[in-house]
Order: C-alpha cells, then structure tokens, then sequence
C-alpha cells in the first residue's frame, strides 16, 4: 500500500537502516473491531514502510487509554501518539474547537457536498489548524502535544430507540450528544441533550437513558449498538466530528529526526484520508444491513430541515460570542469566516476523487507536505 514518497530534498528511501527499530505506543478509545482501528493499522504500516521498518506503530485499542483519558496520557508521555477529542477539552482546545464546533456548515454546502462532507471537513480542518491558526499549535504545545493532522467519519443523524421525523417527535427527548454544536441543536427543537463518554452508548440507549444518539451511522457498528437501536434518522442534525487524530507526545516528536517527522505526517495523511473514506463507504451499508433487521429508517420533515439549516446559520455568530466570553477567543467571527472558505475550497478539490490513495494524495500534495518539519512542534 505504501508509496515512496518525495517532498522538498527529503527522500523517505535510504533512511538509516542499520538502527535499531523503536516502537511508539497508539492509544485510541475505539474497541479492536472498530474500522477506526482498521486505518489507525493502515497508518502503522505505512509509518513502518516509509522508514524502512525504523519506526514501527503498536496500537492500544480501548485499553491503554480511553477517550477522556487520551490527551492527558498523550501529555504525560502514557502514549507517544493519541486519537485526541479536543471536543471533550474545552477550555484546553479553545481555538481548536472553534471549527470543532462548526461543523453543522457542511450541510450548507449543497448537492456538491453530500456524500463527501468527511473528505471536505477533514481537509479543510487540517489545512486550517496547519496554516490558519497559530493559536491551535500553541494550544497543543501546552498540552504538551504536536498535531499532526485531523480526521473524522460522516456527519451525524440521529441513532435512535423511537422514530424521529418532525420537531414534535423530538419535543422532551434525551439526546447523547458528543459536541456543543449538537447540545445547542437539540435545545433549539425542544430535546434535552445528555453528555456522556462515547463508551456509555450502548447502556444508555439500551436502558432508555436516552432515546437518541447523535452519531455517524458507521458508528453503529463501530460500537456495538447493533442490539439496541430501532429508528434511524439521518438528515438531521448534520456536521462530522472531527478529532486529532495522530497527536504526538512533544517530547516523541522532538526526539525524531526531520525524516522521521516528514514519514509520520505522510502516514497521518493516510489516516485523515482513510477514515471519512471507509466512512463514506459504509454508510449506505450499514443503513441497508439496519433496515434489513427490521430497524425504522426515517426521514425529517421539511420544516425540521428548514429549522436545521436555520439554526446552522445562527448557530455560528453563537460560537463566536461563547468562545468570546468563556474563553477569551477574540477573533472568533474571523475564524470561523476563514474556516468556511476552507470549505468551498475543498468542496471543489474533492469533486474528482475516486479512490482512498487519490484522498490521501491530494491531502499529501495540499496540506501535509507543506508543513516545515524544522519548525512545526518545536
């Protein structure tokens, strides 16, 4: 799967050889059977490959760390490399979580982004956080962490114990939800959004602790809740989550040489490529092996998607404000103006892509090989 990849004067062949192999530990909350867990291994062998079995990758899936844990054991050097939820750190990941949280913009976007909106988010997230805003690495860097790339699955509807198709049908209900934006959603049509670490799902749902998840489909089988889900309904309310998914502990990165730095960000391309890829490829799946078990696939109303994409609309000069107030984040309105610029751009450069290597390529060529290794963490 791995290429031989060229950027600038660093050549990936001819690394060292005659060194001994190190190993860094990956930490990542999904359980093994996750397809999360199938790219982190794409990742690992790519970083393997490029530097000619100089590095290698082990990863811990669900038991080195859990997600709430992963940026503090990434911080404290438990892991080398973390799948890092800035959403669940908000006052730690401030900026960061500034295009977090407007994510809901892609369904704004219109019929060139529907499904594509993971390669479009992940794309401008990345070159957002690299490029746009300084604020994010000196974040990073306080937690003692060097981001090396976003990534995410497709946007998220509503996972469900009882149908959803109006605004009335939401009126009361308890929604898990992982990120503000979707809290402040499900406020906005009459629901009551619960918090709770993605490893509480399936008791939840199952207990009618809640009666909906707001969640990407692929994650239905990402997490085991095949058993207790009865109604799906994705179009609303929209937006992926996105995570850092490759953060490295500070002082790992640090200890690397500049070779080794340009073959971990040419790996992560390939993970931020891969995820919203196997998710976008499942996620017809899933909802046709669903439906197969008899599980209520449900569409919203168009008064409910009207109030969404209202909402959405509002919903960014309300991030901006909050961001403002609670966290002294003054250029917010700047921010997330930039960020929506992103994308449309990558709206367009997605258009043509026709296969996983052709994404991580085109993340290569626009973001991750234009990151100054000499400098970028340090």
């Amino acid at each position: 799967m791995a290429s031989l990849v060229m950027s600038g004067t660093l050549v990936f062949c001819g690394l060292a050889s005659n060194v001994e192999a190190r190993t860094l530990r990956y930490a990542i909350g999904h359980p093994p059977s996750s397809s999360v867990v199938d790219v982190t291994k794409k990742y690992a062998d790519e970083v393997e490959a490029l530097s000619d079995s100089e590095l290698s990758v082990r990863i811990f899936p669900m038991s080195l760390l859990n997600f709430a844990e992963t940026s503090g054991g990434v911080r404290d050097g438990m892991a080398d490399i973390g799948f890092v939820l800035t959403s669940y750190f908000p006052s730690e990941y401030p900026h960061s979580n500034m295009a977090v949280e407007a994510s809901m913009l892609v369904g704004l976007l219109g019929e060139k982004a529907q499904g594509r909106e993971g390669m479009i988010f992940m794309g401008a997230l990345s070159e957002f956080t690299f490029f746009n805003c300084p604020e994010c690495s000196q974040e990073f860097s306080a937690q003692n962490q060097v981001y090396t790339g976003s990534t995410g699955g497709t946007s998220y509807g509503l996972v469900c114990n009882e149908p959803v198709e109006t605004e009335a049908d939401l009126k009361g209900m308890r929604l898990r939800v992982g990120a503000s934006n979707w809290s402040r959603w499900a406020e906005s049509v009459g629901a009551s959004p619960v918090t709770m670490s993605a490893n509480e799902m399936f008791e939840a749902l199952g207990q009618g602790v809640v009666s909906c998840i707001v969640l990407a489909s692929p994650e239905i089988h990402n997490f085991g809740l095949t058993d207790v889900v009865t109604d799906i309904n994705m179009d609303v309310p929209g937006g992926p989550m996105p995570i850092a998914g490759t953060n490295i502990n500070a002082d790992t990165w640090k200890s690397l040489s500049l070779e080794q730095r340009e073959v971990m960000l040419r790996a992560a391309s390939v993970f931020s490529a891969g995820v919203p890829w196997i998710y976008h490829q499942q996620e017809d799946r899933i909802l046709s092996e669903a439906k197969q078990r008899g599980v209520a696939i449900h569409h919203a109303d168009q008064a409910l998607i009207d109030k969404t994409q209202a909402f959405i609309r509002d919903d960014m000069q309300h991030i901006a404000e909050g961001y403002r107030t609670r966290y002294g984040v003054e250029n917010g309105e700047e921010m997330i103006a930039n960020f929506q610029g992103l994308l449309e751009k990558w709206t367009d450069l997605v258009q043509n892509v026709e296969t996983e290597q052709e994404l991580a390529d085109l993340y290569w060529e626009e973001i991750f090989s234009k990151v100054d290794v000499e400098k970028h963490g340090l």
